[in-house]
């Protein structure tokens, strides 16, 4: 797929998703709108800042973290986690067995119910309805370890293809859509860039690179714009990237580093 501009937001916890949110309300206020692009891809964290891009949302919504719709509904299961970072790096094992053993893991786990998970998704976008542009939302079955992309033409509605893309296992329940259980879509390949296909100019927003690094996908003969936490935002995000505790910082550091990342963006794409 050939596209003028695609913007591809990574995932990266709650710390991520508050970083996101603020790097695109900054870039906002200095006329830059992400949500203008052909073609937003939004994995785990990501897809909660792409959902609201796509939707022409109030990204500002996001400065504080709001409160759960339903403060016990969702939990982590510290030993099913522990399993499951295990498994991941478990050297010998193939990487579609991998996946299999971790979504096990998943449907298994202590980790609260799906109607709290992705009612969570609904107030924090603030829409339950796909928008009427090329929203691109990773999933992966917990089953069979195949990744599945959802879209507006899909069969998940929006609040559901955000909880299934955020649905790290052992962190959020699994999440129920034709009968199949699907969980985090970075699990897929990461921040996904490749679903952006041959972008002219391709946006990449990495909030954990620092931690694991940039991804080597380019956009053919176009232009890539990589956008990543710098130090001072690395210093707010603290260790953990799902201490919610961090939230406001993260988000801060965001609208900070948006003033020089508009004039990056804008010496290459037309977004406004």
């Amino acid at each position: 797929m050939t596209v003028e501009t695609a913007v591809v937001l990574g995932p990266g916890g709650p710390v991520g998703t508050a970083w996101l949110a603020g790097l695109a309300a900054g870039l906002r206020r200095e006329g830059v709108d992400l949500g203008a692009a052909d073609l937003i891809v939004g994995t785990s964290a990501g897809a909660i800042v792409a959902a609201i891009l796509a939707s022409g949302g109030d990204l500002d919504r996001l400065a504080v973290l709001p409160p759960p719709t339903d403060p016990g509904g969702v939990r982590t299961d510290p030993q099913r986690l522990a399993e499951v970072f295990a498994t991941l790096g478990d050297a010998e094992l193939e990487r579609a067995e991998a996946l299999r053993r971790v979504g096990r893991l998943a449907i298994t786990a202590s980790t609260g119910g799906e109607d709290a998970a992705i009612a969570r998704m609904r107030s924090l976008v603030g829409a339950a309805e796909w928008p009427n542009r090329p929203l691109l939302i990773p999933a992966v079955d917990a089953e069979t370890g195949e990744a599945v992309i959802w879209d507006r033409h899909g069969s998940a509605s929006l609040p559901e293809a955000m909880a299934a893309s955020i649905a790290f296992p052992a962190t959020a329940p699994p999440i129920t859509i034709d009968g199949r259980r699907y969980i985090d879509g970075a699990l897929r390949a990461g921040t996904n860039v490749d679903l952006a296909g041959d972008a002219r100019v391709l946006i990449v927003a990495e909030p954990m690179a620092h931690m694991s690094g940039t991804n080597g996908v380019t956009a053919g003969e176009g232009v890539v714009v990589r956008l990543v936490p710098d130090a001072e935002a690395i210093e707010a995000f603290g260790p953990a990237i799902t201490d919610r505790a961090t939230w406001v910082p993260a988000y801060q550091a965001g609208v900070r580093q948006a003033p020089d990342t508009a004039g990056r963006i804008r010496a290459c794409s037309m977004i406004t």
